[in-house]
């Protein structure tokens, strides 16, 4: 009479397997591979429970390789599972895999009709995630978002890198200072208090990666799920997203030649908990808050216990006077929360932010700032640019760039207005490293942006920078990385471009 495992061995099945290849070239051992390819191939159900897989000699001719790595797999699938092996007649697929390692129906996934699955076909995400879905702002990414890297002086940053690389000691290897590396939080009060009018010390200045990560860690300091938060219409699409990342509900409040019309906001959401605003340079309409605005929305917040959130990207490249005071300069209440980025003036792989923080708020920032990120910004690129500061270097690269901008600015809005024609209407020249173009009146912004895509034209969609569609659509036009002699080309190309779109309504 036939043993139980005689039984089974002879249910066990033979078949071809699926095509198996190794890469010799790869740094993962040739067992690991070979095991990885049977339990993946397993469960997408292409070897079905109690088929037999070659025996280890055949296995091993048929990849040309010794029969070590081949017994090695085998052991360690039958070990995991994967494997059974029966005396005499071989290996096999786990009769057991239904139960402990078959993947459960897919459901909810594209093209799928079940359950939990969106209109698109994706599986649901949670609404705040679903909120972050907006046009694509890989424009941000090309050549308007970028500044000029062929002026940095490359060499005197790579010197300073090479130095601390040298020096390294174990300090400098652990986590640091979740606030940021002291000297170059000392170095950045000096230099907002000369240069921005910043009442700070180096206590309150956060370091983070970047602009983002400040307004982001701002609004979930700030903000209860639900609170009203007051944001520039247009606006800056990245502090939407920070916004809707803290639940907050958005109250868009319009910007004029003034900057943000403060009694529009107190009479829409009078008791909103933030204001976020760009009041040297508003993102993107270019224009400057003015003296009066600035006073009534700081005498807003002091009123209400409501918060500002100052963000200063690039007040740097102002061309003509002086650069401005902040608004955290004026504020007597400490009611405001400014933000700032060295990524503007330096390079874009530089992910160096800051945010200087009211004394009462340092604790919860330094809280959530440990939530989102235990480890502190690189501290190699904190060492250089704490040098690169501190030896002059960084006031001497703003001094050249916003000359060189300047030119290219110049160069920018001459050629639009020789060239447009009545097409389009450039707003706000001072300060910043694009030009902003009104399209005219009727003239479809998405069609005129297919084409320029077409172009590689560095041109952003003003729309991206409203809540709502608005009435009149724009171009962003980059000159930061530009070379001075291609901008009439671009700008030419770019007035082909409109004329084609509107002769084609």
């Amino acid at each position: 009479m036939a043993t139980s495992e005689e039984s089974a061995a002879a249910r066990v099945r033979g078949s071809f397997i699926p095509p198996l290849t190794l890469d010799f070239a790869s740094e993962t051992p040739l067992y690991r591979q070979i095991s990885v390819w049977f339990q993946r191939t397993i469960l997408a159900g292409h070897l079905q429970p109690g088929q037999r897989v070659p025996s280890t000699r055949a296995l091993a001719k048929e990849l040309r390789v010794s029969r070590i790595p081949v017994l090695s797999a085998y052991e360690l699938l039958i070990a995991e599972g994967y494997f059974e092996p029966f005396a005499g007649t071989g290996t096999c697929v786990s009769r057991s895999i239904p139960d402990a390692f078959s993947p459960p129906e897919r459901t909810g996934l594209a093209g799928s009709k079940a359950a939990g699955s969106t209109a698109e076909g994706q599986r649901a995400a949670s609404r705040r995630a679903s909120a972050l879905r907006g046009p694509a702002q890989m424009w941000l990414r090309g050549a308007r978002g970028c500044t000029d890297l062929e002026h940095f002086p490359i060499g005197i940053w790579s010197k300073l890198l090479s130095r601390h690389r040298r020096r390294m000691s174990r300090d400098i290897m652990g986590y640091g200072d979740t606030m940021g590396h002291l000297p170059l939080r000392e170095a950045l009060a000096e230099y907002l208090g000369a240069f921005r009018a910043v009442n700070c010390n180096p206590a309150q200045i956060l370091i983070t990666t970047g602009a983002q990560q400040a307004l982001q860690i701002s609004a979930l300091a700030l903000l209860d799920p639900g609170d009203e938060a007051w944001l520039e219409e247009p606006g800056y699409p990245g502090t939407q997203q920070a916004l809707r990342v803290a639940g907050a509900r958005l109250v868009p409040v319009p910007v004029d030649q003034y900057g943000l019309d403060v009694e529009f906001g107190i009479r829409s959401a009078n008791g909103a908990r933030v204001a976020y605003v760009t009041p040297a340079h508003q993102y993107p309409m270019s224009v400057m808050m003015s003296a009066t605005r600035r006073i009534e929305l700081l005498s807003w917040a002091a009123r209400n216990g409501a918060w500002i959130v100052e963000d200063d990207y690039d007040s740097e490249f102002r061309y003509s006077g002086n650069p401005l005071a902040s608004l955290q300069g004026l504020d007597t209440g400490a009611r405001v929360i400014y933000a700032g980025t060295l990524t503007k003036v330096m390079f874009p792989t530089l992910r160096l932010g800051f945010a200087v923080i009211p004394a009462d708020l340092v604790d919860t920032f330094l809280d959530l700032r440990n939530a989102l990120d235990t480890v502190s910004t690189p501290m190699l690129h904190q060492l250089a640019m704490t040098d690169f500061i501190r030896e002059g270097h960084f006031s001497r690269h703003i001094k050249r760039m916003r000359a060189v901008y300047m030119e290219r600015r110049k160069a920018m809005v001459e050629a639009v207005r020789q060239r447009a024609d009545g097409l389009l209407e450039v707003t706000g020249e001072e300060a910043g490293l694009y030009v902003l173009a009104l399209l005219p009146v009727g003239v479809e912004e998405q069609d005129v942006l297919s084409r320029t895509r077409r172009l590689g034209l560095p041109v952003g969609p003003l729309s991206h920078c409203y809540s709502t569609p608005p009435e009149r659509g724009g171009l962003m036009l980059g000159y930061a990385n530009l070379p001075l002699r291609e901008i009439p080309a671009m700008v030419g190309s770019l007035i082909s471009a409109i004329t084609k779109t509107c002769t084609s309504r």
